[in-house]
């Protein structure tokens, strides 16, 4: 099984690269500037915690794989023209302690185009435990550290706003401060999903306020209606909670009972469908002016 995972190591770790970009050449000493602080920068201390990893040594594998591995495999591990992802490698992801990793830092892939790193043991470890705080960050997604969002360009963003969102919600009305009640990133999910999205991690949308829950009035065939939050739909039953907390069901055929479903954040919804990366980023760089 070792000596499989091994074969499997030289070809995911020693192909030939491709690498185009400034300042970029093939072996080491390949990476400076962005690439550099790309690669300190790509360990929360959350993840790093996690893996159980010493902060020390990842901080140092840091820059150490930014000098001999960044160049090929890219900034963060996750590969590059021509150089496989080590983030997702099988071998990485099945490395306990080195054993499995080591072996290629030492003698590297000279007849792939990985040249040998000429490695420390301590060096080798270290760059091991900065690699197994990348994959248990890719694997756990609550420790990332979310950077950037404002990138967008507010001007646009508040022409959008005024265009798509400005019949329902006003800067000086219901959205008057909200800039100082969430930071940008929380700022961002809460506009895009206020109905909360998956996960839960920082920044994750908050859960809809009473105010926004979907309602359903249900009119029987005598006549008689019912309307409530609505529990659950699907095309053979209908349930919903009345005002005083009576839970009622009822079941459909067809178009029987008149079913209306009441959704306050149905704008919402419709949007996301049709919103661009551009749109969102722009509107998310004016809504962080609402202060």
């Amino acid at each position: 099984m070792i000596a499989a995972l091994l074969i499997g190591a030289l070809q995911l770790m020693g192909q030939e690269p491709a690498v185009t970009g400034a300042g970029a050449t093939r072996g080491p000493g390949v990476t400076r500037g962005a690439g550099a602080s790309a690669a300190e920068t790509a360990a929360s201390a959350a993840a790093i915690a996690g893996s159980k990893q010493d902060p020390a040594a990842v901080a140092r594998g840091a820059k150490l794989y930014t000098q001999h591995c960044a160049g090929c495999h890219g900034a963060t591990a996750k590969g590059g023209p021509g150089a496989p992802d080590l983030v997702r490698s099988l071998l990485v992801l099945d490395d306990e302690k080195g054993i499995l990793i080591a072996p290629v830092l030492r003698e590297g892939r000279p007849d792939k185009g990985m040249p040998k790193p000429n490695l420390t043991e301590p060096q080798i470890a270290d760059i091991v435990a900065w690699l197994h705080v990348q994959t248990y960050q890719a694997g756990h997604r609550v420790t990332y550290e979310f950077k950037d969002v404002v990138t967008g360009n507010a001007k646009k963003g508040e022409e959008y706003f005024n265009a798509n969102c400005g019949s329902c919600h006003s800067p000086t009305g219901d959205l008057a401060g909200i800039a100082k009640r969430y930071d940008p990133f929380s700022l961002q999910g809460r506009w895009l999903q206020p109905r909360g999205g998956r996960g839960g991690g920082r920044g994750a949308a908050a859960k809809a306020p009473s105010k926004a829950e979907i309602t359903a009035t249900v009119t029987l065939p005598n006549g008689q209606s019912v309307s409530g939050k609505l529990e659950h739909i699907d095309d053979f039953n209908i349930a919903v909670r009345e005002p005083n907390g009576e839970y009622r069901s009822f079941d459909r055929e067809g178009d029987t009972p008149k079913v209306e479903i009441h959704d306050p954040l149905k704008a919402h919804n419709e949007l996301l469908h049709k919103l661009t990366d551009a749109d969102i980023h722009n509107v998310t760089a004016y809504l962080v002016t609402l202060k």
